[in-house]
């Protein structure tokens, strides 16, 4: 179950933004498998909102690989900065925004299981207009990390993959671009921290069992293993946000079972 002062404070970050022709754009940040999709999910259906996912606009796999190909292979995993269709997520942002009573608009779906987009005929569609925008995503907010901070990789992934910091410092160049000015269009941020790294890899395991339609208990250990390397990606700029790396009007500390540790912080 949702904690009720969570989808409060969507509601309240709406309100707070919600002026005559102004649809809000508001964000929820948080590791993965932290309840920021399923919060901002929640909240849109309150609210009478559309509900869109960093996860969902991803680039196409083909497009992924393209780009692993041109910079570094890493970027044909999905995840990071620079993995991302952001022409596309702000489109989808605009088509809502203007959207009248009879609009009906489509939004964006990737099937991480085929780690591809949907094809454009089986996106869901939103009908009429929204009263705000909400968009979750695991970097929302992030803030870009200095030079001194990517000279050491900090995981197996970095130092076996990226010995050179090629990859990472052209991650980080998306973050502090595009993605940057993509942050600072948002009407607000919402963050669910983490307590720590070492839990993001049990929620991201509940996530993987639940997607399967597994219990946790029943979830390969290869697969576990796998998830295990998967997240090493998301790991730099993951611990960089619990640090205080992160621009957010709203903070929710969480616990392990992801209950609100009270009280929430101002912006960070």
């Amino acid at each position: 179950m949702i904690d009720a002062r969570l989808l409060d404070a969507v509601g309240s970050l709406v309100a707070a933004h919600t002026w005559a022709g102004h649809v809000p754009l508001i964000g929820v940040a948080g590791a993965q498998g932290s309840g920021k999709t399923t919060l901002a999910r929640a909240a849109a259906k309150r609210l009478g909102a559309a509900h869109l996912s960093l996860d969902d606009v991803y680039l196409t796999k083909d497009e992924r690989e393209a780009k692993g190909r041109a910079i570094h292979p890493l970027f044909a995993v999905r995840g990071p900065p620079g993995t991302h269709d952001l022409g596309l997520l702000e489109a989808t942002v605009a088509a809502l925004r203007a959207a009248g009573p009879d609009s009906r608009t489509p939004l964006p779906s990737f099937d991480k299981l085929a780690d591809d987009r949907r094809p454009q005929a089986d996106w869901p569609v939103f009908a009429g207009r929204p009263s705000a925008v909400l968009v979750d995503g695991w970097c929302l907010g992030a803030t870009a990390q200095a030079e001194a901070e990517l000279i050491e990789p900090i995981n197996a992934l970095e130092r076996e993959r990226d010995g050179q910091g090629l990859w990472r410092r052209a991650v980080n160049a998306e973050l502090a671009g595009p993605y940057a000015d993509l942050f600072a269009r948002f009407d607000a941020i919402l963050f669910l921290k983490a307590p720590s790294f070492d839990a993001v890899l049990d929620w991201r395991c509940e996530q993987e069992a639940e997607l399967l339609g597994l219990a946790l208990a029943d979830l390969p250990p290869e697969r576990r293993a796998g998830l295990a390397v998967f997240i090493q990606a998301f790991e730099r700029i993951t611990r960089h946000m619990l640090a205080g790396g992160v621009r957010a009007d709203l903070t929710f500390a969480l616990n392990l079972d992801r209950t609100v540790s009270p009280p929430a912080c101002g912006r960070s």
